[in-house]
C-alpha cells in the first residue's frame, strides 16, 4: 500500500470525531441558556411577589389569600342552593345601601338589622346584615335561613333574592316591600289607616303562609316569631311573613321539641315561654295574639294603660264576659264601618288560637276553614292563657307566669326531643 494511502487511512478517524465535538458544545450551551432565562423568570416573579406584598397592607394579603381560598368553597357551602338565588358581591350591597346608612335602616329582625337598598339597575332590596357579636351561632343562623327560605315557596312568605357572604360579613337580600311592616301601620307609627277588608285579607294571608309552613311545605316548619314586625306588606297591603333566623326544622313524627325559648315575650305560648315545648301550636298561639292586635289596632301589652288593659288577650276575654267585645275594635274603624259578622268570627278564632293547652288550639288549616266561612266554629272558647306580670311585685318572679295553673300535656306528648341542627 502506498505511503500516502495509509495516512489518509490513519488520519481520517481522528476528523470524523469534529462533527461529535460541536453538536455536544451545542446541547451545553442550551442548557446553559435554559437556566440563565429560567432563573430570570424566577427572579421576576418574586419580584413581583415583593412588589404586591410591600404595596398591601399585611392584613388585607391576608385577608386576599382567604378569599381566594373560600371562593371555590362557595357552592359546597351553600349546599347547591346558590342555584336558585343570586350571589351579591359585599361592595355591591355597600353601595347599594350607601355604606348601611342609618337613614336607609328599616328595622331589627332577629340576628341584625335590615336596610333598604338600591342596586345598579334600579332594584330596591332589603339587605339583612347579621350580627355576629350578637350570636356565637350567627354562620349556622345564617346558612340555616339561606337554606329554609330557598326551601319553600308561597306567594304570603317573603322572597329571598340572594345572598352575601364575605369574611365575617353575612348578609341576606329579601325583596322590597312597598309597605314594609305591619307593626308600623297598627301602633299607629306611620299613621296609615285600614280598613276592615284590608285588616281581614291580612288576616288571612298571614293564616294561609303559616298553613303552607305547618301543613303544605315540603319541611314541617315553625316559624316560632310571629309578631307584626316579621309581617312584611307589598305595594297592595298583601302580607308575607318574614324573618326566619329562629325557625325550626320539625320530625314528622313528633309532636314537639324541648329548647331553650327564642321569641318575643307577649306573643309566645306558655308551654313554650315557661317549659321550651316547642310545636306548630306556639305559632298559632302567637297568631292569635297577632289577630286581636289587628282588629284593635294596639300593641299585644302597653303598660301606660289602666291595669286591665294592658294585656291585650286578658282585655279581650273580659269584654268577650260581658258581651262587649266588639269594643275592643279600633275607633276608626267603627267610623268607617265594618261587617260586624266577620270581625266577632275572627276574634272567636283568636280565642281558639290562645286556648291554655295546645292540643285545643286548631291546626292552620281548620283557622283558614273558620275565617272563610267554610266551617262552623267548633263551640265556646275557653278562658286563654295569658302571662301576668302582675306577680312580678308579689313574689318577684318574672313575668313569664301564666295566671291560671298550666295543665301538662298528655303523657303520649311529653317525649323530649334533642335539638335537631339547622
Amino acid at each position: 500500500m502506498p505511503r500516502r494511502a495509509l495516512q489518509q487511512e490513519v488520519i481520517s478517524p481522528a476528523h470524523s470525531k469534529l462533527p461529535l465535538m460541536s453538536s455536544s458544545s451545542k446541547s451545553e450551551s442550551s442548557e446553559i441558556l435554559f437556566f440563565f432565562f429560567g432563573g430570570i423568570l424566577v427572579f421576576i416573579i418574586l419580584v413581583i411577589i415583593i412588589f404586591i406584598f410591600w404595596k398591601l397592607k399585611p392584613a388585607e394579603f391576608k385577608k386576599l389569600l382567604a378569599r381566594t381560598r373560600r371562593r371555590p368553597a362557595s357552592p359546597d357551602f351553600f349546599s347547591g342552593n346558590l342555584r336558585t338565588i343570586s350571589y351579591f358581591d359585599f361592595q355591591t350591597l355597600k353601595k347599594a345601601t350607601k355604606n348601611f346608612h342609618p337613614g336607609y335602616l328599616l328595622g331589627r329582625g332577629g340576628f341584625g338589622p335590615v336596610y333598604r337598598g338600591k342596586l345598579a339597575d334600579g332594584r330596591l332590596i332589603a339587605v339583612k346584615q347579621l350580627s355576629l357579636d350578637k350570636s356565637q351561632q350567627g354562620e349556622p343562623e345564617f346558612l340555616a335561613e339561606v337554606r329554609m327560605i330557598t326551601s319553600i315557596q308561597h306567594k304570603n312568605l317573603v322572597r329571598l333574592l340572594g345572598c352575601c357572604s364575605d369574611g365575617p360579613q353575612r348578609l341576606l337580600v329579601y325583596e322590597y316591600m312597598t309597605n314594609r311592616s305591619l307593626d308600623l301601620i297598627i301602633y299607629g307609627k306611620n299613621g296609615q289607616f285600614l280598613n276592615w277588608n284590608t285588616r281581614f285579607r291580612i288576616i288571612i294571608g298571614v293564616a294561609r303562609g303559616l298553613q303552607y309552613l305547618h301543613e303544605d311545605s315540603p319541611l314541617r316548619i315553625v316559624h316560632r316569631d310571629i309578631k307584626a314586625s316579621n309581617i312584611l306588606l307589598d305595594g297592595k297591603f298583601q302580607p308575607r311573613i318574614g324573618d326566619f333566623g329562629l325557625a325550626r326544622f320539625f320530625p314528622e313524627d313528633q309532636a314537639y321539641l324541648s329548647t331553650t325559648f327564642a321569641g318575643t315575650l307577649g306573643y309566645s305560648a306558655p308551654e313554650y315561654a315557661i317549659r321550651g315545648e316547642l310545636s306548630e301550636k306556639a305559632d298559632i298561639y302567637s297568631f292569635g295574639v297577632l289577630v286581636l292586635e289587628i282588629i284593635s289596632c294596639r300593641k299585644n301589652t302597653d303598660l301606660t294603660l289602666p291595669s286591665e288593659m294592658q294585656y291585650l288577650p286578658e282585655y279581650a276575654w273580659k269584654l268577650y264576659e260581658k258581651s262587649k267585645v266588639i269594643d275592643l275594635v279600633d275607633p276608626r274603624m267603627r267610623e268607617d264601618g265594618f261587617v260586624e259578622k266577620d270581625v266577632l268570627q275572627a276574634i272567636n278564632v283568636a280565642f281558639l288560637c290562645l286556648q291554655p293547652h295546645p292540643n285545643l288550639r286548631p291546626p292552620m288549616s281548620e283557622i283558614v276553614a273558620m275565617l272563610t266561612c267554610k266551617v262552623e266554629m267548633p263551640g265556646t272558647p275557653m278562658e286563654p292563657a295569658f302571662l301576668d306580670r302582675r306577680r312580678k311585685e308579689e313574689k318577684n318572679l318574672s313575668w313569664d307566669t301564666i295566671s291560671e295553673p298550666f295543665p301538662s300535656p298528655p303523657q303520649s306528648d311529653s317525649t323530649s326531643l334533642p335539638r335537631p341542627p339547622n
